[in-house]
């Protein structure tokens, strides 16, 4: 019998915390995430320009369709703002601070959360490698000062190769050894040090409480160690928190459970499967296996995405596979590759992130994508009831808290409308198809798309109020 006992408790502590206390997991979550800017969109405009003040003009639209939002680093720190100079100053490119706040009060008016991009790998510097402006944060959270004893002494400023750069500085920097991945466009924090731990904690409670953040999209967690990500969730308490850990689905579990699964993580294994099965059209690689956050019944804890500013081609990356600048989003056999993963994600669990050039570019048919995943209730933990997919075709059955929805990919894909299901949405080389369920009619187009509008709670039903008038769950007009 011990012997039983001690088995299963090495079984239990293998297992993920599934708990409904998890920080910055929402359990079961419907909310569907807009990444709203691409490398250098403060000033580009390919696919319009994304400064503060230019996404204010679309918070109707936004509020419309989407539940998060992620931002651009919104720190002092020169162009898209990954290599910060002071945390406390809120101005930047992407415009000045009292545009922030006006833009982040507008969305959560029309009741979307809006998530910062957290930059604490690394830090910038102010007039040399080894000085660094103060973070005055304020009363009630105090100042951070960093000195050389808070740069990782493995950083490059100790490197014999940066000595002339480095100048007067090289050779100073005395914390720890990094406990993650080393970054060279700045200096690497050492997040052993109380000191430094103090300032992220301080940091991320003072974006939610003074900027009126509601969670988080930490950049480069390889560069250090998940325990302290856990760390600084458990100090703030985000809503919504998803970690930047690119590599392989072994390292990402044990990334994850190292947060104390306080964080959700972006599904890169997904996405290089996605652009494998897409444009090599081979749809077997879309079938639950191994290699993603589905495979390793961890749907909860998955964003996924087609795209961001570092994998979408840029001057300084020209590998992208789904387009770029130099790229014609327009052009139908891209549209066609994009749609494609665009109602794969949309469709499947995990919380699914647009990008916006693709949002910009295939606007009508992204939002009658989301409004059916929203009409059938699909969430981060739906299920994928049944699966088949050959190299030409894949079909799948999800179920959402309201009804299921069938989802058919590939070319030669079986187009006709199964029986007690109505078609939502097709395209060149996807079709969707959502139950009809006892007692439902079907939900017209404009219907459909009004099920992000204002959601609460009357006597435990979801109800979605747009204008003057109420639906049910159902898409059926109750007022």
């Amino acid at each position: 019998m011990k012997k039983i006992i001690l088995t299963l408790l090495t079984i239990l502590m293998t297992v993920p915390l599934l708990r409904a206390e998890n920080i910055g997991v929402p359990a079961e979550c419907e909310d569907v995430m807009l990444q709203v800017y691409y490398w250098d969109s403060y000033k580009l405009t390919k696919y319009g320009r994304t400064k503060w003040v230019d996404l204010l003009k679309d918070t109707a639209e936004i509020n419309a369709y989407f539940d998060l939002v992620w931002f651009p680093p919104s720190a002092k720190g020169g162009g898209v703002g990954y290599n910060h100079v002071c945390l406390s100053n809120q101005s930047s490119d992407w415009g000045q601070r009292t545009s922030l706040v006006s833009l982040i009060a507008a969305l959560h008016k029309g009741n979307t959360k809006v998530l910062a991009d957290i930059v604490i790998n690394h830090r910038g510097n102010s007039t040399s490698w080894c000085t660094f402006a103060e973070d005055k944060f304020g009363e009630g959270y105090g100042s951070f000062q960093f000195t050389n004893e808070h740069i990782c002494q493995d950083d490059e400023l100790n490197q014999s190769s940066t000595k002339t750069d480095a100048g007067d500085c090289w050779g100073t920097a005395s914390g720890a050894y990094d406990t993650g991945a080393n970054f060279e466009g700045g200096r690497d924090l050492d997040h052993t040090n109380p000191y430094v731990q103090e300032w992220a904690k301080t940091y991320t409670r003072w974006m939610l409480d003074s900027m009126k953040y509601d969670g988080f999209r930490y950049d480069m967690t390889a560069g250090y160690k998940g325990e302290y990500l856990g760390m600084y969730n458990e100090a703030s308490q985000p809503y919504f928190s998803v970690s930047e850990f690119w590599d392989g689905i072994d390292k990402q579990k044990a990334h994850l459970a190292a947060t104390g699964y306080n964080t959700l993580v972006f599904d890169f294994p997904l996405k290089w499967q996605l652009r494998d099965a897409i444009i090599n059209i081979d749809y077997t690689k879309l079938k639950k296996n191994y290699e993603s956050f589905r495979g390793q019944d961890l749907e909860r804890y998955g964003v996924t995405f087609i795209d961001n500013h570092d994998t979408f081609e840029r001057e300084d990356n020209k590998g992208a596979q789904y387009g770029g600048y130099n790229s014609n989003l327009q052009d139908a056999y891209k549209k066609a590759q994009i749609m494609q993963a665009q109602a794969y994600l949309l469709m499947m669990p995990e919380v699914p992130c647009v990008f916006w050039p693709h949002w910009v570019s295939y606007k009508e048919d992204i939002k009658m994508l989301i409004a059916i995943r929203k009409l059938a209730g699909i969430h981060s933990e739906s299920k994928v009831l049944e699966e088949t997919a050959t190299k030409n075709v894949y079909s799948a059955t999800i179920q959402g808290h309201n009804r299921k929805v069938i989802l058919r990919l590939g070319r030669n894909r079986d187009k006709e409308t199964p029986s007690g299901y109505f078609k939502g949405a097709e395209g060149d080389h996807y079709s969707v198809f959502y139950e009809v369920g006892e007692g439902i009619e079907e939900v017209n187009r404009e219907e459909l798309r009004v099920k992000n509008g204002e959601k609460f709670i009357r006597n435990g039903q979801l109800l979605i109020r747009v204008g003057e008038n109420v639906f049910d769950a159902t898409g059926r007009m109750v007022e």
